[in-house]
């Protein structure tokens, strides 16, 4: 997966001037009352539709509020599981309207093609991968869809991996607290790229060995 996760992070890093600043922007409710609905709606739209990456904002929230850093794990593994379903629809039935209209707008079409073939290697690992790594997401629900990946497949392996991201984010946050802000900010996506690699030589040893 290294060729499509590099192109994939490259690609978020180059991010318009106005991405950031909209993403900014939803960090300016991270303190307000409406920040687990707005963790939400960033959570599904990122798995589906928007490159705005909820981690930042599940930093913040279990930053503020420490005793609470579980229940923003489980609001963003919920919404980003849910989002990637409206992703593998979109892929499944709407790919010619909207799902050409989502991969021309960020301009996805190479990194699409190049994940179809991942799926033919491993679906499940090759969801799960996406799921708890930096790759743009919704990459990976549509081209669920479109390549008619195992509904069942698709989805505990989205919850898996979303779950174990979200979920070591908070675990980090609730037992170092501000000790190890930066550390999750600046390495949390290699970090977990890292652990990927391990589950997925664990796998390869288990099944041939």
């Amino acid at each position: 997966m290294n060729v499509v996760f590099d192109r994939l992070v490259r690609w978020h890093k180059s991010a318009s001037a106005w991405l950031r600043r909209m993403y900014a922007w939803v960090l300016s409710w991270a303190y307000t009352k409406y920040a687990a609905l707005v963790l939400f709606i960033v959570a599904f739209l990122e798995s589906s539709i928007f490159p705005l990456p909820p981690d930042t904002l599940i930093v913040l929230l279990a930053l503020a509020r420490p005793s609470r850093a579980f229940w923003y794990a489980v609001v963003g593994t919920v919404g980003s599981v849910l989002g990637g379903l409206l992703g593998y629809y979109v892929g499944a039935v709407l790919f010619d309207s909207v799902g050409q209209l989502i991969l021309d707008s960020w301009s996805l079409h190479d990194e699409f093609a190049i994940v179809g073939e991942y799926f033919s290697a491993g679906a499940f690992l090759t969801i799960a991968g996406a799921a708890f790594t930096p790759i743009p997401y919704k990459v990976f629900t549509i081209a669920a869809g479109f390549w008619s990946i195992d509904l069942w497949v698709f989805f505990i392996a989205s919850l898996a991996g979303r779950g174990l991201r979200f979920f070591l984010e908070a675990s980090l946050l609730f037992f170092f607290g501000k000790r190890i802000e930066k550390f999750v900010e600046k390495y949390l996506g290699w970090l977990s790229f890292g652990l990927f690699l391990i589950v997925v030589l664990i796998v390869i040893a288990w099944r041939y060995w």
